[in-house]
């Protein structure tokens, strides 16, 4: 059997090394979202123009990626439960389905832009889209960076090795999960 790393084993504050480490990137993110957000809601408050802007925003697909990704949530939280009763096999396939939420999400949003660009609503148009594109766009590349890291710990997890990491994955993925929560009206309801 060979050796664990330290850094998995040992912990700080009553917390393993592992887990600190993602809620350390977690407040760090919410820094920079909370900034971005805290911007938006100041920009919109001073600009009523915005409204007019916000009402080009399809509803109906910022909710349908709303459920996908609280769906993707739901695989998270069963890879966990299965990564905690030792089966890395079922957790892995339950990774799978979270990368696929992730990706099913991605979709709909290249859709959506491409709908809204070639109407004329670029990054470029006003401040509201500016802000709009950016927000979403930072969001989609976490979603992204979170598919990728959620792939390389379903390998490991099909070969029940390393079965702590499902668990910090998923704190990743609910994370980008909540950072949608607050989008979602923001850019899509508050009309």
């Amino acid at each position: 059997m060979s050796a664990r790393p330290i850094a998995t084993t040992r912990s700080a504050a009553g917390m393993p090394t592992p887990r600190l480490a993602v809620w350390w990137v977690i407040a760090s993110e919410i820094v920079i979202f909370g900034g971005l957000l805290g911007s938006y809601i100041m920009h919109r408050i001073a600009h009523g123009e915005w409204a007019e802007y916000a009402a080009n925003t399809n509803t109906m697909i910022g909710a349908t990626n709303t459920f996908v990704l609280l769906t993707s949530s739901l695989f998270a939280v069963l890879a966990h439960q299965a990564a905690e009763r030792g089966d890395g096999k079922t957790a892995a396939r339950f990774l799978y389905m979270t990368t696929g939420g992730g990706l099913v999400f991605l979709t709909i949003k290249a859709f959506e832009w491409t709908s809204e660009i070639s109407h004329g609503m670029t990054i470029t148009a006003n401040t509201f889209w500016s802000f709009y594109y950016t927000a979403a766009g930072i969001h989609a590349l976490h979603v992204i960076a979170g598919m990728i890291i959620m792939l390389f710990v379903a390998q490991t997890a099909k070969r029940n090795e390393d079965l702590h990491r499902v668990e910090i994955i998923g704190i990743y993925w609910h994370f980008v999960d909540i950072v949608w929560i607050f989008l979602f009206p923001l850019l899509y309801i508050a009309k």
